[in-house]
């Protein structure tokens, strides 16, 4: 069985960790059996999580656990796609994870002092309240560095939240008439989709792309169509 370690469920979404929603949605997709240990990334390999434990491995990067799924269970959700639908997904997975991730970790590390106080409690619930506070400043110290590395923490807020804004615009216009990103049935870059803007439109934290985000009816739509599909059990996301 494969063991996902990622961190607790928070903000009655699957996961605050994008790529941990992402990497179980996947697991889901694909019928993969598969049990969770709730962790923080710590001693995690890379540094991040989620990583999977399978056959005495440990496994990280969803890209890459999930090329090794593929290899090791077959099927998944993309075995059908055409070579022309493999291109859409990796250039949505591309907008999706190389942009607009970032600019939702600007708003959540590095935008506010609320947004910053809802983001440590959500991440490192579970710690002592003091060392949730020294363990969570390292990591905010870590992670502003890698925005601003990125190239997205160079900018001003507006600039940053406009690029975010036509992210969304784009992904909005995707998915206006139709179920998925590639159609009707969903492939393995809706996994991706999902865990990012889950993140966006049901978590407490405040943004100028959330609120833009919030009134596109075919994202909320989207999102509320993959968690019933995925995950009935947390019922319909409540965004605001």
């Amino acid at each position: 069985m494969v063991t996902l370690h990622q961190f607790r469920r928070a903000w009655h979404i699957p996961n605050p960790g994008q790529f941990c929603v992402k990497l179980e949605t996947y697991l889901r997709m694909a019928g993969i059996e598969y049990r969770i240990v709730e962790t923080l990334p710590l001693a995690a390999p890379l540094g991040k999580l989620p990583y999977i434990e399978h056959d005495g491995r440990k496994i990280a990067d969803s890209r890459i656990i999930i090329g090794y799924l593929q290899q090791r269970f077959g099927g998944g959700p993309d075995q059908t796609l055409t070579e022309r639908q493999k291109a859409q997904a990796l250039a949505w997975q591309r907008l999706l994870e190389e942009h607009l991730y970032w600019v939702c970790m600007y708003s959540r590390w590095q935008t506010g002092p609320e947004n910053w106080r809802i983001n440590k409690r959500g991440i490192f619930q579970g710690l002592p309240p003091l060392l949730a506070d020294s363990v969570a400043s390292l990591y905010r110290l870590r992670i502003k560095s890698q925005i601003r590395g990125h190239g997205i923490g160079r900018l001003p807020a507006a600039q940053v939240f406009e690029l975010g804004r036509q992210d969304v615009e784009a992904l909005a216009v995707a998915l206006t008439g139709q179920a998925y990103l590639l159609g009707d049935r969903p492939a393995g870059v809706d996994a991706s989709a999902y865990g990012i803007l889950i993140n966006l439109l049901a978590c407490p934290i405040a943004s100028p792309v959330k609120d833009y985000a919030l009134a596109q009816p075919a994202l909320t739509d989207y999102c509320r169509r993959m968690q019933l599909r995925y995950f009935p059990e947390l019922g319909e996301p409540q965004f605001g």
